[in-house]
């Protein structure tokens, strides 16, 4: 199969291109625009590889996108390109409206009228809203409270609405909080990790408990590619990790794991809108026959050991762009910020 993953150089693609890639019946066309997080650095290991083709653009750039596909006879398409911060999205939410539904607008038509047989959106499941209790459902309201879920859940309408107008044969899939290597610096996860390497401080929003359901990327792109093949056109997806786990007590295993002391955690002004808990069902996926098999205490080991094994990758990000990114968020909330040690 010719597949063309967008977002192929960012964190979920580029372990989801180096999957498919190791399937030798398929063909993997990567189209990344190489934004602040998009690196060819995580694709270091393909290059040369004669079934895989890197091209830089735009999925907002329509000559670009119809250009790839008259070009390499796509026949199914995964799209990861997306604007996922929601801190980013609070600073600069016009960039995720562009992104995240003018650019799928723009790469759902190419595909139509290219005809590939299989068009798979990846979401998340914010675009649920804060869940108080008990699991959100595919069928369930969508209630985004950010820029970027939101924007999120503009380019699932649209993706929906491909399969209720044309009968375009397009599934979504929305994944829990994933984590793992080569995650941009700037998410909970990487971001903790890198700090308490340099004994830098750990700011958590609010009082640290708010929850989230953990997935690792491994997972994640294993529940993806088995929806692309086994799942059914016009149908959502769920697919989570089953780790439910509070902020707090995230950060303060990763300062265990390091030998580093709890008196690095700070409480720090929340965010606006801050989503108290995320927990979907993903009984649809499990009983198409997909289960994750990486615990949350096995890959958050395997994370952490990752980013202590390999600071050149992520200390050249965090040397750039990032410090200003990284000032305005939390600068004045670190200096206003209070110890999570009494």
């Amino acid at each position: 199969m010719r597949i063309l993953v967008t977002g192929g150089a960012g964190f979920i693609g580029s372990h989801l291109v180096r999957r498919l890639v190791a399937d030798e019946q398929n063909v993997v066309v990567n189209l990344d625009a190489l934004r602040y997080s998009g690196n060819l650095e995580n694709l270091a290991d393909l290059v040369g590889h004669p079934r895989h083709t890197f091209v830089r653009g735009d999925i907002c750039d329509v000559k670009a996108v119809e250009d790839v596909f008259r070009e390499h006879g796509i026949a199914a398409v995964i799209n990861c390109a997306a604007e996922t911060h929601v801190d980013r999205s609070i600073l600069d939410p016009d960039q995720f409206a562009r992104t995240d539904v003018i650019g799928t607008g723009v790469l759902l038509e190419a595909s139509r009228k290219a005809k590939v047989t299989r068009f798979l959106q990846v979401s998340t499941d914010e675009v649920y809203g804060s869940v108080e209790r008990g699991h959100s459902k595919e069928g369930d309201v969508l209630d985004p409270r950010s820029p970027y879920s939101a924007s999120k859940a503009g380019g699932d309408l649209l993706v929906r609405s491909y399969w209720t107008t044309y009968r375009f044969p397009a599934l979504i899939t929305r994944g829990s909080n994933t984590y793992g290597p080569n995650q941009y610096p700037e998410k909970f996860i990487p971001l903790f990790i890198t700090n308490a390497i340099d004994d830098q401080p750990l700011p958590l929003y609010g009082d640290g408990r708010y929850r989230r359901d953990w997935l690792s990327v491994f997972d994640h792109c294993s529940g993806i590619e088995h929806a692309l093949r086994q799942g059914e056109p016009g149908t959502i997806y769920n697919i989570g990790g089953g780790n439910e786990r509070e902020n707090i007590a995230v950060a303060e295993t990763i300062l265990s794991r390091l030998g580093k002391p709890k008196s690095l955690l700070r409480f720090v002004q929340d965010r606006p809108g801050h989503d108290r808990r995320y927990a979907i069902d993903c009984g649809r996926l499990r009983e198409s026959g997909w289960a994750p098999a990486v615990s949350f205490e096995e890959g958050l080991r395997a994370t952490i050991d990752w980013y202590r094994d390999n600071q050149t990758w992520w200390r050249k990000i965090k040397s750039g762009e990032f410090r200003t990114y990284y000032e305005q968020m939390y600068g004045q909330r670190l200096k206003d910020g209070t110890s999570c040690v009494s």
